[in-house]
């Protein structure tokens, strides 16, 4: 036994229903060799990669829809990987990234659970000033929901930087969380401009949407 309860979840994205294994619930936690404790995931956190959320879903259903041909793209913060496993099937160039020590694996099953082939992965810290030797440059930037701590904006636009080609796009579903301004703010210094898209993150989800799709594009 892995030390931590599983399920196998159902989405349906464009025309095409996906099969997702996820954490059972979020009171989940299992850390045996203390490798999440040493990349600062506590107990509280360690379950929140393992669960299928709305934002993960908007992002997934987005990427769908965009421009895949010629172009370097990685997922922040993946987690199941939803939205890379979408880009993989369409053929795309997509590099998926988290720090959770599960996160690959859980990655990896879902890939062949849908008969997509396995994804280039890379264990990301955020902080990490190198990064760009090691991976290169991106032209596409994705995430879901990755704006929910006070000190992601700044760190986010650090590693963004890093990260991006100049003339890249970043695109984010963010469920209507405050530090998306400051974030949106501080991304502007670098050169993006912002397109927001008010979405909904669930099929019920009545007007006015919370949820935002953001489009960041800097150009040459």
């Amino acid at each position: 036994m892995p030390g931590y309860a599983t399920r196998k979840l159902s989405v349906d994205i464009g025309s095409r229903q996906w099969k997702i294994r996820a954490l059972s619930d979020t009171r989940q936690y299992a850390d045996p060799n203390g490798e999440a404790e040493q990349v600062g995931i506590c107990s509280a956190s360690w379950s929140l990669f393992g669960q299928l959320w709305p934002a993960s879903k908007a992002l997934a259903r987005a990427v769908k829809r965009i421009d895949v041909e010629g172009r370097r793209i990685i997922e922040l913060g993946c987690g199941l990987g939803l939205p890379s496993l979408v880009l993989q099937s369409r053929g795309a160039d997509v590099t998926a990234s988290d720090r959770h020590p599960l996160s690959e694996s859980f990655l990896d099953y879902n890939a062949t659970l849908n008969s997509v082939p396995l994804l280039s992965y890379l264990d990301l810290d955020w902080d990490d000033e190198n990064i760009a030797t090691t991976a290169g440059q991106f032209d596409v930037i994705i995430g879901s929901d990755i704006l929910y701590e006070p000190n992601h904006a700044q760190m986010l636009v650090g590693l963004i930087n890093r990260l991006a080609t100049p003339k890249a796009k970043v695109l984010i579903t963010c469920p209507g969380r405050g530090y998306r301004n400051r974030f949106s703010r501080l991304l502007k210094t670098s050169g993006f401009d912002l397109t927001e898209t008010a979405v909904p993150f669930k099929a019920t989800e009545p007007l006015p949407y919370r949820g935002r799709l953001l489009c960041y594009r800097r150009a040459l």
